[in-house]
């Protein structure tokens, strides 16, 4: 009998998300990922919460109640930047590769383009991240710029990329 496909569910962040959250970010391999410090605090993740912004969305993939996946887009509240946001994401280690990244990054740029409304989707990677570029790559991200030792991590300086989407306009008759 051929084994079935583990149910992945998309859900906004709400409280009841926030220690299965916490523990996401606890694992080292998902943490050195980020520019944050390690062992975030369930309370520091509580306060991100907190503000009633439309301008920022935050989803969680969850799988048997529990956070294995997390993004968080946030469109830009300059009024020149506006039409632009970023944003971060994190998997839980045993689950990378197997399609969380692309239904979380799938389901937030469905919310930049016909919600939001973006034109420009940008991020930073740590530019030895070959799995995470080879992800934002197939969803149409380019590469725009190296940005030399960006961030410490493990104790050494490391560069990042710079990419970004460009949602183009239907070209005019």
């Amino acid at each position: 009998m051929p084994a079935t496909e583990p149910i992945i569910t998309l859900a906004r962040l709400n409280e009841s998300h926030l220690e299965s959250l916490t523990a996401l970010y606890h694992e080292p391999a998902v943490a050195r990922q980020t520019t944050q410090l390690p062992f975030p605090s369930t309370e520091r993740w509580r306060k991100r919460l907190e503000p009633d912004n439309e301008r920022m969305v935050q989803l969680v993939a969850l799988h048997q109640g529990a956070v294995i996946g997390h993004i968080s887009l946030e469109q830009f509240s300059r009024i020149r930047r506006s039409h632009a946001g970023s944003f971060g994401i994190g998997v839980a280690l045993g689950w990378q590769g197997k399609g969380v990244g692309s239904k979380l990054l799938a389901a937030a740029l469905d919310i930049a383009d016909n919600w939001m409304n973006l034109h420009r989707v940008e991020l930073t990677v740590y530019a030895d991240n070959e799995a995470a570029i080879g992800l934002y790559r197939k969803f149409g991200f380019e590469r725009e710029g190296l940005l030399r030792d960006y961030a410490v991590r493990d104790g050494q300086w490391v560069d990042v990329l710079s990419m970004a989407r460009l949602r183009h306009r239907p070209e005019a008759d």
